[in-house]
């Protein structure tokens, strides 16, 4: 489902125009992401956790010139899916 496909969805399941439906996802993604990147994690209870996972430093290979290469540690963000969620999808999956 693309973000257009999500605003229209809402938008039919509320009643709203698509314009506010698409102002308060585009909201709810900059605060997501503002708080992420400030380190602080986003918990939706019910749905799931914005994270930040630290990754470790490793060695890498670029194949093309044969070469190692050191990666540095970093952060990246992560989804992690409440337990009821988990539970739903693998449900309607099975």
């Amino acid at each position: 489902m693309t973000k257009a496909e999500l605003v229209a969805e809402i938008s039919r399941k509320i009643g709203l125009e698509k314009k506010q439906v698409m102002d308060t996802v585009e909201a709810l993604m900059d605060v997501v992401s503002t708080s992420l990147a400030s380190g602080e994690p986003v918990y939706l209870r019910g749905f799931g956790s914005f994270i930040i996972k630290q990754r470790a430093a490793k060695t890498a290979r670029n194949i093309t010139q044969n070469t190692t290469i050191q990666l540095p540690p970093r952060k990246v963000p992560a989804f992690k899916p409440s337990k009821s969620l988990t539970v739903k999808v693998d449900k309607n999956n099975a």
